[in-house]
């Protein structure tokens, strides 16, 4: 995925691929052939991570795309005409297209997806306390891209369930971290709101078979993760 995502950012001044430090497939050597910067830290949680790379990057303005995004023309123009101008917001949510199993999803929650991602490097810093889906805190005020940042997300089934369940217990610190130990009724409440704002609020029933299945699946996950909070704590 990271030739694609290097080449639709080649606008950028400095490409920088920030490499967990135990990574042992050839991502240093294709983030080079590609003309990027490549700087290793051991890994620990994703918001320190994405600290890490506001450290190294050497711009004013810090655009992050995962591997599996891709910035179009249009989100390109936006950006660059965006941090031009002479007193802006410290950092802009983008609106995000998913893709999953080839398919754009449009309801669920899956668009727009906001994603907290061109930040002015002076103003913001990762909140701590999300070790996963991490949002970044913004020192002023925060705008609005309307051009959408694309997203390969989970190609098959079986990789939305592996992603799930490494997220799990990182979702679980994350509830101890923000609401403290959850009540027991909370393991069959957390799944149950969550299926109602997916499928329902969020209009996951518009996706057909492929909404239900997630929604279901999401819910699912929730509930577990409220589980593993309970034992954690």
């Amino acid at each position: 995925m990271l030739p694609g995502c290097l080449e639709s950012v080649a606008f950028a001044d400095d490409r920088l691929v920030l490499v967990d430090a135990v990574t042992v497939d050839r991502t240093r050597e294709i983030a080079r052939l590609h003309g990027a910067r490549v700087e290793e830290r051991a890994f620990d949680t994703f918001a320190a991570q994405r600290d890490a790379a506001l450290a190294f990057a050497r711009g004013e303005w810090v655009l992050f795309v995962d591997a599996d995004e891709r910035v179009t023309p249009a989100l390109r123009h936006e950006v660059l005409a965006t941090v031009s101008q002479p007193r802006v917001s410290g950092g802009f949510w983008i609106p995000r297209e998913n893709y999953l199993m080839g398919r754009r999803i449009r309801y669920a929650g899956w668009y727009p997806d906001y994603q907290l991602r061109l930040l002015q490097k002076a103003a913001a810093h990762f909140d701590p306390r999300r070790p996963v889906h991490e949002v970044a805190l913004i020192d002023g005020p925060i705008g609005y891209l309307r051009e959408p940042l694309v997203h390969f997300n989970y190609r098959t089934l079986a990789e939305f369930v592996h992603k799930q369940e490494r997220y799990c217990r990182l979702e679980a610190e994350r509830w101890l971290a923000t609401y403290g130990p959850p009540r027991r009724r909370a393991i069959l409440g957390q799944p149950a709101r969550e299926l109602w704002r997916r499928y329902v609020t969020l209009q996951g029933y518009r996706e057909g078979p492929l909404g239900a299945l997630l929604c279901l699946l999401l819910a699912y996950y929730a509930g577990k993760a409220v589980f593993l909070a309970r034992r954690l704590a």
